[in-house]
């Protein structure tokens, strides 16, 4: 029987060793904390676990982040900031010569790793950059817009920090990186070469790579990176820090405090489908329920109980179908059902799925 949600008899903190915490709906939103999400990050050092912090905002400095997070109480490095301006210049340089020419559309930060990483910033088109990096800022404007356009219409190899499609601010969700990405594809007529941020796992092979570096120096030995068994990625978007998990190897966790909802992970498609569901971070320092399929088809998480029959969902806790939907082991336990079922070959955009509310 395929595992789908995963169970944990301790605290997910002592389980996983390395931390792959999204920022944006996980541990802020916007200038705003997350509730719960310092004091649960603090416990779960005090388990011994590794903190990175990974987002795929390309606008802000790492310093800048730690500055903000160390405002919250928490004990933070520069260097445990992976943005995807760091990532995104780090892979153009893999792909251009040393010193060649990069147009950089975005933020300060953006501009700063293009130089770090050995290449030389230019900007205007008419300089002939051998690459061009999208990233994301808010004071962003139509030129520069078309100034990636005409970079890559003249042949600059075309890359971009990010295509998540909204951003949460404090007033609500905003249109992100993705939604410009997309209006300079049109213009292009291609896809971008590369994209440093997530749903691509670099962000995370970089994080891993990082700590080891620090420990290496703390040491004055050699440290391998944290195996991908004992790493846990951590985010509220299902198509951008779950799939980055699926796609690189990594168990995750979803929590409910930002993007995706309740119902969006019940019919998430497999390269969507989170290890383990909290509602904030609290859930990294709790033991996670075993769901446990049974002869007649449904699928039990303590006292909940899922099943699809007839192409309806239906979900109980203590024979309680209303308890049901406000309660965790019951999304636990009908994830597990409709994702048998969708992967049985149930046409998901036919089933008939109660709206949570957790």
């Amino acid at each position: 029987m395929t595992q789908y949600i995963k169970g944990s008899d301790a605290p997910i903190s002592e389980r996983y060793r390395l931390a792959l915490l999204d920022l944006d709906g996980v541990v802020y939103r916007g200038k705003n904390p997350v509730e719960h999400a310092a004091d649960s990050i603090r416990q779960a050092q005090s388990a011994g676990m590794v903190m990175e912090y990974t987002t795929n905002n390309s606008s802000r400095f790492q310093a800048v982040v730690a500055d903000q997070l160390r405002g919250f109480g928490l004990d933070v490095e520069p260097w445990q900031v992976i943005t995807s301006s760091v990532v995104a210049a780090r892979m153009v340089a893999h792909h251009v010569p040393a010193g060649a020419k990069v147009l950089a559309v975005g933020a300060p930060h953006l501009r700063e790793e293009v130089t770090r990483a050995g290449l030389t910033l230019v900007d205007r088109v008419e300089d002939g950059p051998d690459a061009v990096i999208q990233g994301w800022y808010p004071e962003i404007t139509w030129n520069e817009l078309a100034s990636a356009a005409f970079a890559a219409q003249r042949g600059a190899l075309y890359f971009v920090t990010n295509r998540d499609l909204t951003i949460p601010r404090e007033l609500g969700i905003a249109p992100g990186c993705g939604s410009l990405v997309n209006a300079v594809i049109e213009a292009v007529g291609h896809q971008p070469l590369g994209s440093a941020g997530k749903p691509e796992s670099a962000m995370y092979d970089e994080a891993r790579q990082l700590v080891a570096d620090s420990l290496a120096e703390a040491s004055g030995d050699h440290v391998d990176p944290i195996a991908k068994d004992r790493c846990l990625a951590i985010g509220d978007r299902l198509d951008t820090d779950i799939e980055a998990g699926n796609r690189g190897g990594y168990d995750s966790l979803v929590v409910l405090t930002g993007v995706s909802t309740s119902n969006e992970i019940v019919l998430a498609e497999p390269v969507l489908r989170p290890s383990f569901i909290a509602k904030d971070l609290r859930g990294l320092n709790e033991a996670h329920p075993e769901v446990l399929p049974q002869a007649d088809g449904s699928w039990v998480c303590r006292n909940a109980v899922a099943r699809v029959a007839d192409g309806t969902l239906q979900v109980q806790e203590n024979g309680d179908a209303d308890q049901a939907l406000g309660s965790l082991d019951a999304l636990r336990a009908a994830c597990c059902a409709v994702w048998q079922a969708i992967d049985a070959g149930a046409d998901r955009d036919a089933l008939t799925i109660p709206e949570f509310h957790i």
